[in-house]
């Protein structure tokens, strides 16, 4: 396997909303919020659902990696239920190798409100359910030994069972990669993510507002000059302004795709990842690569969802 990919397994339900349903629902506009399956039914109650399918932040990425022919794989905590079947499906369906064995369990499967406003921006609600319950027991460690990349992502990262999930998986990868995921995500977790970047991972990947905050920086100079020091490959995503990876002194951009016709930024970040790996895994350079990733990004936002096809 080129690629395995461990994340919250997590079915998407997309939801259209207008900006009055944020206000009255006190939510913060492009963010992703956690929420108890009480509070998760409470939303969805009132809303019509415009597609249901198997989502996770590394798992649409291991998607689009294999939807660029690449052997991939994937570690996600569903419950044996409708909705974890569901999710299996979908993976499999798309040529992805599930290394996961269903059990029944108490928590249903993961599931995340994606609810898109007329301006395009998603915000979430995940009620995380089974999937934020993933342990070491849960990670195939001969899948983890025969890919050449594990793929790991910042929502995953908790205190207790998934931190050791996490560990283990590193301790064994032949190289490893994080999505630092979220800002909210980084705000929390700001000391551990440090520790990570700073020691842990081969390949980092954060936008622009995660990695200001990461550092605490007051500019994106303090940024180049926090990627050239770290000595690893850092790649950083800035919405119009492009995207740029930093390699020791290297440091190659490339710029976003105009007049696209914009219709929902789900998945941007994680088909921008998958673009970016498949030129890394197939020897391309950081600028075909950061290319790649700026291709797969502008096609998924000019559609609904966080799947090509």
């Amino acid at each position: 396997m080129k690629v395995l990919g461990i994340g919250n397994a997590i079915v998407d339900v997309i939801c259209k909303i207008d900006e009055n349903f944020i206000k009255k629902n006190n939510l913060t506009k492009g963010t992703m919020k956690l929420v108890d399956e009480t509070e998760f039914k409470k939303l969805l109650s009132t809303l019509k659902i415009e597609e249901t399918i198997a989502g996770g932040s590394v798992a649409n990425s291991i998607v689009g990696l294999s939807q660029l022919d690449n052997s991939v794989s994937f570690i996600g905590k569903v419950n044996n239920d409708e909705l974890g079947d569901k999710y299996e499906k979908s993976l499999t369906n798309q040529k992805v190798k599930y290394c996961y064995q269903k059990k029944k369990e108490s928590v249903p499967t993961g599931t995340c409100l994606i609810l898109i406003t007329p301006d395009s921006e998603r915000t979430m609600c995940t009620f995380l359910g089974i999937a934020g319950k993933i342990s070491e027991k849960d990670i195939d460690e001969k899948a983890i030994k025969n890919s050449e990349l594990t793929f790991l992502e910042g929502y995953l990262w908790d205190e207790g069972d998934p931190k050791t999930a996490f560990n283990k998986a590193m301790k064994l990868s032949k190289k490893t990669v994080m999505t630092l995921s979220d800002k909210f995500c980084v705000d929390r977790h700001k000391k551990s993510f440090l520790n990570l970047v700073n020691n842990k991972l081969d390949i980092t990947f954060a936008n622009e507002q995660e990695i200001l905050s990461l550092i605490n920086a007051k500019n994106f100079n303090e940024v180049i000059s926090f990627g050239k020091q770290l000595g690893k490959l850092i790649i950083i995503t800035r919405s119009d302004k492009g995207s740029v990876a930093i390699q020791k002194n290297e440091v190659v951009e490339c710029n976003s795709q105009k007049n696209l016709k914009i219709v929902d930024l789900t998945g941007a970040g994680d088909l921008f990842a998958a673009g970016f790996l498949h030129g890394y895994i197939n020897n391309l350079s950081l600028k075909n690569s950061l290319e790649k990733g700026t291709e797969m990004s502008s096609k998924i936002i000019q559609k609904i969802g966080a799947r090509l096809n």
